[in-house]
């Protein structure tokens, strides 16, 4: 193969155009190309509507490569490497028990997906529901509120990712091919295979619910187990190594090999772990608000023009460096997107964004949100993180009388409650009440907002219209903790595997994934297959 990166095209190119492009920069006739293959696909929209290209890196194949590779001299063309992930050999130490992971959300799921497809039988125990029952739990808490404590938009069978945009972005590095890993999996149990090359990939919450379902189904058909509605409650510790679980306060279940890889929302299993003596450390992360803008604005302002049918609805990235040295950045942005009740625990408030795989949503939205240090919070212990999230949760729960409380900016900014909407269209899943936000928030980080939406309305035009839609608290962005672990990926206390989220090694779907693929490495490298 002939790799051909810088390969410009109009957005409203055909595939025989591509093929063309390709054999006029390889200086063929398009009748030499026998296939072409697009290895990566992104959009180049600085001169906006006037000249919008895709940009793609292309496999070429053709008779004589090495003939052509010399006639033709280009730093764009060349030999094309062909890189596979590898999964590593069964170790030889003996394993007791068929290794148990706590958690099916993206880590817990790959982890798990590995190892039942290397013959070790995982056993995956999740407190939540099944994607199909949870589905219907959480539609039914945003119609009336009613929340069940362990299945919800946090809990349940794909973690928290499930009810997201699904968005497959990583800024992590991959010389392994993990992150080719992942999409090659996501593809293999239902997702579209354009998620293969595009630059920015997603899925959506309404087929991501398919694929962890179809993985599910593989896991079990390979030999794994998973026990829903099973909340592991306690870990039974003796001489510095894990010997058991209990599950939902009365099971007992032996192991030496747990893969711990609930989410950042389990704040129930840190309090036990730390009672347990299992170390934890307390660690920055970001709260903020989600704002609402009218999708075509974004259009417009990202490409030129409200709406290109070939583009699909436009996404932005906005970081600002405040006076006062706090970082205000977008973050799960969701392009023709809703803004969710995410809430996991009674009395308190969180949201979150998601989108269908469509994105056809009237409106864009995305989490500002504010950087808070261990310097922030109420408490020097390990969990001071989850205690300052509980006060802003209970705080935002109060002020919208149990509902996503919401303001417009404009408001926002003169501390007055709304009353009524502008031009912008609300767009939520769950129930909301017009509110004051400041009276929540800190003075301190919203100062900060404030101080970043003015700024970012410099790069998109119309980003601090004063009936943009504000809604909080966006209090999950990435785990309040981190869970050490050594270079076999194992905490201090034996038998224990930190992995994914939650234990703070990873941001979003795709590095959690990725987490859990080299969990499973590490496990699966040490010990042999049980029989």
């Amino acid at each position: 193969m002939i790799r051909i990166s810088q390969l410009k095209l109009s957005v409203n190119h055909s595939e025989e155009d591509l093929k063309r492009k390709a054999a006029k920069m390889l200086k063929l006739q398009p009748a030499d190309v026998r296939r072409v293959t697009v290895v990566k696909q992104s959009v180049d929209a600085r001169k906006k509507s006037s000249e919008v290209l895709f940009i793609y890196t292309v496999d070429v194949e053709v008779a004589k490569e090495d003939k052509v590779l010399h006639r033709v001299n280009s730093p764009n063309i060349a030999k094309a490497e062909k890189k596979e992930y590898q999964f590593p050999e069964p170790g030889a130490e003996r394993l007791e028990h068929r290794p148990v992971i706590i958690g099916s959300g993206p880590a817990g799921l790959f982890c798990a997906l590995m190892l039942a497809r290397a013959g070790f039988g995982p056993i995956v125990f999740e407190r939540g529901e099944r994607v199909e029952e949870r589905k219907r739990s959480v539609l039914q808490f945003w119609q009336d509120g009613e929340l069940k404590s362990n299945s919800n938009v946090q809990f349940g069978e794909g973690g928290a990712g499930t009810f997201s945009d699904g968005k497959l972005n990583t800024l992590v590095k991959d010389p392994l091919m993990r992150n080719r890993k992942v999409l090659e999996v996501f593809v293999e149990f239902g997702a579209d295979p354009s998620i293969l090359y595009k630059n920015k990939p997603h899925i959506g919450t309404d087929v991501l619910s398919v694929i962890v379902k179809n993985m599910r189904e593989e896991i079990i058909r390979l030999g794994g187990t998973f026990y829903f509605q099973s909340c592991v409650t306690d870990f039974r510790i003796k001489d510095g190594a894990l010997k058991g679980i209990t599950v939902n306060g009365t099971e007992e279940f032996e192991t030496n090999v747990t893969v711990l890889a609930v989410g950042h929302s389990a704040r129930d299993t840190f309090e036990r772990l730390l009672e347990r003596s299992v170390p934890i450390e307390k660690k920055a992360f970001a709260v903020g608000l989600r704002i609402q803008h009218p999708q075509r604005d974004i259009n417009a302002a990202q490409y030129g023009a409200a709406e290109i049918e070939a583009l699909g609805a436009a996404d932005y990235k906005v970081t600002h460096q405040c006076a006062n040295g706090r970082g205000v950045y977008s973050f799960c942005m969701c392009p023709g997107g809703y803004v969710v009740d995410a809430s996991s625990e009674p009395g308190r408030l969180a949201v979150n964004g998601m989108s269908y795989h469509a994105r056809d949503g009237v409106n864009a939205n995305s989490a500002l949100i504010v950087t808070v240090t261990p310097q922030d919070f109420p408490e020097d212990s390990p969990l001071a993180g989850i205690a300052y999230q509980r006060r802003l949760e209970e705080a935002a729960y109060r002020c919208g009388g149990g509902k996503i409380p919401v303001q417009l900016y404009r408001d926002f900014k003169k501390k007055r409650a709304t009353t009524a909407f502008g031009d912008v269209e609300p767009a939520f899943e769950g129930r909301y009440a017009m509110a004051n936000l400041r009276e929540f928030f800190p003075d301190t980080l919203s100062e900060s907002l404030i101080e970043g939406v003015e700024a970012f309305n410099g790069r998109i035009a119309g980003f601090s219209r004063g009936d943009a839609i504000l809604a909080g608290v966006e209090s999950r962005t990435s785990s309040p903790v981190r869970i050490p672990r050594d270079e076999r990926f194992e905490s201090s206390i034996k038998g224990i595997y930190p992995c994914g989220e939650g234990a703070g090694y990873a941001g979003g779907i795709t590095s959690a994934a990725m987490d859990g693929i080299k969990t499973a490495e590490a496990v699966a490298a040490r010990f042999s297959v049980p029989t």
